[in-house]
């Protein structure tokens, strides 16, 4: 016996217990419907799109009784496709609201790291203005002991010249600048060790962007349908 052969009550058996076991889908049901005549006539039956209605799209609300009038005069293939399209819009606008905050995160990412960057320069920049100042003092600290001892006369006057340009208290700058020395490089590895987690973060978030910018084939499918990652969309007729 050849399928042909089978009656239409057992055709249609066999649909209705395929899209109650969510065997068989809106895509399957497609499909049937352009196989044969006799599978397209089947396949349009009310009760097999109202199973898909309520499978794929569970009511989140009571709906209005007006809306629930104009409901059932359509034809719960046109309803599904109705519902389909809404679908679809909702999970564009998602998408779309995912990007976008997606995108905000990496961008305020980046800015925070460039601010990071710029303090550490400053920072950098800061130790180097210190470390050069600490230099210089500690030779007018040398040149002042060296005062005391007996030397060329080329080299004492030398010598005094630096201790006389000096305007500044030598041994208490010397101490306050050892002391912004330690600030400033523990301000760096502060600095540093904030830029390394923000720039993980960034990497996070140029992935999460990066998967929200992805389109799948089934991102436009119902909840009951996307499980199937490989399934070929059809459009609705």
């Amino acid at each position: 016996m050849s399928a042909s052969d089978l009656p239409d009550e057992l055709w249609a058996r066999v649909l209705e217990l395929g899209t109650a076991s969510s065997t068989l889908g809106f895509r399957e049901l497609c499909c049937l419907a352009i196989a044969s005549r006799r599978l397209g006539r089947l396949s349009l039956h009310p009760d097999l799109w109202s199973a898909l209605i309520s499978r794929d799209f569970p009511s989140q609300f009571q709906p209005s009784t007006s809306s629930t009038s104009q409901q059932q005069q359509l034809h719960p293939k046109s309803l599904y496709k109705t519902k389909f399209e809404r679908h679809k819009v909702r999970m564009a606008e998602a998408r779309r609201r995912a990007v976008f905050e997606a995108e905000a995160r990496v961008f305020a990412c980046r800015r925070r790291l460039s601010e990071l960057d710029n303090s550490m320069r400053a920072e950098g920049e800061r130790m180097k203005a210190a470390a050069q100042e600490l230099d210089n003092l500690e030779r007018v600290r040398r040149a002042s002991v060296a005062l005391n001892v007996w030397q060329p006369q080329v080299v004492h006057g030398r010598q005094k010249q630096l201790v006389q340009q000096c305007t500044v208290p030598v041994e208490s700058r010397l101490s306050d600048l050892n002391m912004e020395l330690k600030v400033c490089k523990q301000q760096i590895a502060t600095y540093k060790n904030s830029y390394n987690k923000e720039k993980h973060k960034l990497n996070e978030y140029e992935e999460a962007l990066k998967r929200a910018k992805y389109h799948p084939l089934q991102d436009n499918h119902t909840s009951g349908i996307i499980n199937q990652p490989r399934a070929k969309r059809k459009k609705l007729k």
